[in-house]
């Protein structure tokens, strides 16, 4: 199975254009206000514990535990702030365990990864999928705060993720719905969806991303505002959502087996993207389209998992780059062989990407700093990094609509007076996708303005209309922050 054109792993093309064919455990810490200063409000929930301390002991297992388990432990981070506290000694009351900080050169990546994903999205550029796999990337991260989450009791766990995912999925699905219901569209009759009493039930999947929404591949005319294609590359990066969800509900599980069999579980999916990625087995309509995700990003999800316990430092350096580096050779040498019509564009090569998103995941955790601020001339970027952390479900899931609605917005211009020359109308022509680009990131903030507030009722916390900075407000986060989400 291919990868969708528009959808599969950032696979939109450029509109506008043709379409591309060491300490002991601690105790859990108690619920109170978080020493990260901006409050609990990334979209990602949970706050990065860093790594543990990987408890090989003498034979690698400890009387609480089976043999080949790993045992992750809970972690205590004191902040300047506790520590100052401390020092002081004049409150007279015993030292508390603070909770962890954000670890900002993960939130930096994230950041990264979601201004790549709109870039390629819009330039269709082939190679931004080699430079950055974005959702590699996004799927690691994701899955480092799983399993810290998953240090609580797992059905709750699930519940608080679905609960702050879902939403803001509503919220995107009932304007793309009433947008295509207006233009006639009936599942229960469209070619595209098979028609019938299933097509019907499909529409479930804009509630809960169980499988992939239905849609129409064409709708509409070319001369209105959105183009004939514009729900299928609204619906696009739902399978990002849909992959998400079946993950988050396969981690306990998948924590599980890591303990017990770490290198396994580890490689597990990246061997069956060898059999399901390769064509040695076809798994035909959506179950293949699930089971191909998993495979493809499995591995990242699961190194996540290893960045959280510690396994991953425990690694000479040298030895886990040189192993990254043999595999994304691999990787490449594989695309280099099986180059389709969009070139060197991994998405549509399901093997290459699995191995290079693995290796380049491996390199960036390997080398992860541990920022509590980011140093240097990025502290500058450090407000957009935590809004864009703190709406990154609400940029993920609006960003192909606007960059289609960038088109009837820059359209206006060639009907204003100094446009009517053909030099200014060409040169409007060459470099319209850079206006896109251009235009594209106010259209966001505005988005953001006004759909973004729903992460934070989903995550049942006071909205804020531009969380780019400290929230003054600590009031009901001992309630809240023990069930943050959303990986």
């Amino acid at each position: 199975m291919t990868a969708h054109e528009y959808g599969r792993a950032d696979g939109t093309p450029p509109l506008g254009m043709p379409a591309a064919p060491g300490s002991a455990p601690g105790p859990r810490p108690e619920p109170g206000p978080a020493p990260w200063p901006y409050g609990d409000g990334e979209p990602y929930g949970d706050t990065y514990a860093g790594t543990a301390v990987w408890p090989y002991g003498d034979r690698g297992q400890s009387q609480d535990r089976g043999p080949g388990e790993v045992r992750i432990p809970a972690q205590k981070t004191v902040t300047a702030e506790t520590a100052g506290g401390a020092s002081g000694g004049t409150t007279g009351e015993a030292e508390k365990p603070a909770r962890p900080g954000r670890d900002r050169y993960l939130d930096l990546l994230r950041s990264v990864a979601l201004v790549r994903v709109v870039a390629y999205h819009l330039f269709g550029w082939a190679w931004l999928t080699v430079l950055f796999p974005s959702m590699g990337v996004m799927f690691a991260l994701a899955g480092s705060l799983m399993a810290r989450s998953l240090e609580r009791p797992a059905l709750s766990v699930i519940r608080s993720r679905v609960r702050r995912l879902l939403p803001p999925l509503w919220v995107f699905g009932a304007l793309v719905m009433g947008l295509l219901f207006l233009q006639g569209w009936n599942p229960a009759k469209g070619p595209d969806t098979g028609g019938g009493f299933w097509s019907m039930v499909s529409v479930f999947n804009y509630l809960v991303p169980v499988g992939a929404p239905p849609y129409p591949v064409s709708i509409g005319s070319g001369a209105g505002l959105l183009e004939s294609t514009w729900a299928e590359q609204a619906a696009g990066p739902l399978w990002y959502l849909r992959a998400y969800l079946w993950f988050v509900v396969a981690s306990p599980l998948l924590l599980w087996a890591f303990r017990r069999a770490p290198w396994p579980t580890l490689l597990f999916p990246l061997a069956l993207t060898a059999v399901v990625g390769t064509g040695l087995v076809t798994i035909p309509g959506e179950t293949g389209d699930a089971v191909q995700d998993f495979a493809v990003y499995g591995s990242c999800w699961v190194l996540g998992f290893a960045h959280h316990n510690g396994m991953l430092k425990q690694i000479p350096r040298y030895a886990a780059v040189s192993g990254a580096s043999a595999l994304m050779a691999f990787g490449l040498w594989w695309a280099s062989g099986h180059l389709g019509p969009g070139g060197w564009n991994l998405n549509d090569i399901p093997l290459a990407q699995a191995t290079w998103s693995f290796g380049i995941v491996v390199i960036l955790l390997q080398y992860s700093p541990s920022w509590q601020k980011l140093p240097g001339r990025l502290a500058r970027w450090d407000k957009l990094v935590t809004l864009s952390n703190n709406r990154a479900v609400t940029i993920y899931l609006w960003h192909n609509l606007l960059i289609m609605a960038t088109v009837p917005i820059i359209d206006q211009v060639y009907g204003l007076p100094f446009m009517r020359s053909g030099t200014a109308s060409s040169w409007l022509s060459t470099t319209y996708v850079l206006w896109q680009f251009v235009l594209i990131w106010p259209l966001i903030g505005l988005a953001v303005l006004a759909v973004g507030w729903i992460e934070d009722l989903a995550a049942k916390r006071k909205p804020r209309l531009w969380p780019n900075g400290p929230n003054g407000s600590s009031r009901g986060r001992a309630g809240t922050r023990a069930d943050a989400h959303h990986g």
